[in-house]
């Protein structure tokens, strides 16, 4: 199936107007890290977590109104499973059972003909966390030297050089929309945790296939065109992708939306994170990893001719 049947769209020719783009970009996500802050989970700073089940569903609201009252403010509390499963996150932490007794107590006086019962009780100290936080961006770091590695020698290495900027791109773009969208919104919940680490790992695979496909697709491009510039391989290239790109990233971004506003206060945090690095890998393929491989091999051009001339 293909969407568009031929376009000639002249992606290459805007290409410095998109690095400006992509620099702002950056720019106001670093900004707003400097001056809002990244906030923290629980995964990473540590704390206790508790699985809570309801005899009848109740609301989160509720629920969060009685862990406030108790002094547990700022706690993350959703739905677990079904309407009256209720997680309940907090970064405090007692010896024994101080903290699920005083959860206990204040969900009592809350819910007096509710009965319910404390699943599961799990705590996280702070060592816990900052290994966590230690080994995801380790883990971010090995994804993307691998990715390097293996893209350059599927291609040429610049093209791996190329395609990991881009994924450093997809990344540094989405973690700043993530902090500074994070609390705007009281059901948009962007802490950094073990969630949404997985959806900066999910993106990041989703991203390099979509320009290791553009790539494929200019070394197949330079086999059969041999007479034309670099420049017009890559726009073609592009162009004839498009159709597949468009179609693949928009099935994806639909079902995102839909996780957004209907998969739960669970998946929204993923999901949020996973739509903007969609977006934002789609046009990276293009703008970042394919300009960059351009931009590179007509300066490595030029300095041989000018090398050649001496």
């Amino acid at each position: 199936m293909r969407l568009f049947k031929k376009t000639n769209i002249d992606f290459m020719g805007k290409r410095n107007i998109w690095y400006l783009i992509s620099a702002l970009t950056l720019v106001i996500g670093l900004l707003g890290v400097v001056f809002k802050g990244v906030t923290l989970g629980i995964d990473f700073l540590g704390g206790t977590e508790l699985l809570v089940r309801f005899e009848n569903a109740v609301q989160v609201t509720d629920v969060r109104a009685a862990v406030d009252k108790i002094g547990y403010t700022g706690s993350e509390i959703k739905t677990f499973g079904n309407p009256n499963d209720i997680s309940i996150l907090t970064s405090r932490q007692a010896e024994g059972s101080k903290i699920a007794d005083d959860i206990r107590a204040g969900l009592t006086a809350q819910f007096p003909n509710d009965k319910f019962e404390v699943l599961k009780e799990d705590k996280i100290g702070p060592k816990v966390g900052a290994e966590l936080r230690r080994n995801a961006v380790y883990a971010v770091i090995a994804t993307l030297i691998i990715i390097m590695v293996y893209v350059g020698f599927r291609f040429k290495f610049i093209y791996g050089v190329a395609g990991v900027i881009a994924l450093f791109h997809d990344v540094l773009v989405t973690f700043g929309f993530v902090v500074i969208f994070n609390g705007l919104s009281p059901h948009l919940n962007l802490e950094m945790s073990q969630n949404l680490m997985a959806a900066f790992l999910t993106l990041i695979g989703f991203s390099i296939n979509d320009t290791v496909i553009v790539f494929d697709r200019i070394r197949e491009n330079l086999k059969i065109h041999k007479t034309e510039s670099l420049f017009v391989v890559i726009n073609k290239s592009v162009n004839e992708t498009l159709s597949r790109t468009v179609i693949t990233s928009g099935t994806v971004l639909l079902v995102l939306i839909v996780l957004i506003f209907l998969g739960g206060e669970v998946n929204r945090g993923f999901a949020f994170t996973f739509f903007i690095g969609t977006i934002s890998g789609t046009y990276s393929s293009i703008y970042v990893a394919s300009a960059i491989v351009l931009d590179w091999t007509n300066r490595k051009n030029k300095k041989n001719a000018l090398k050649a001339a001496r």
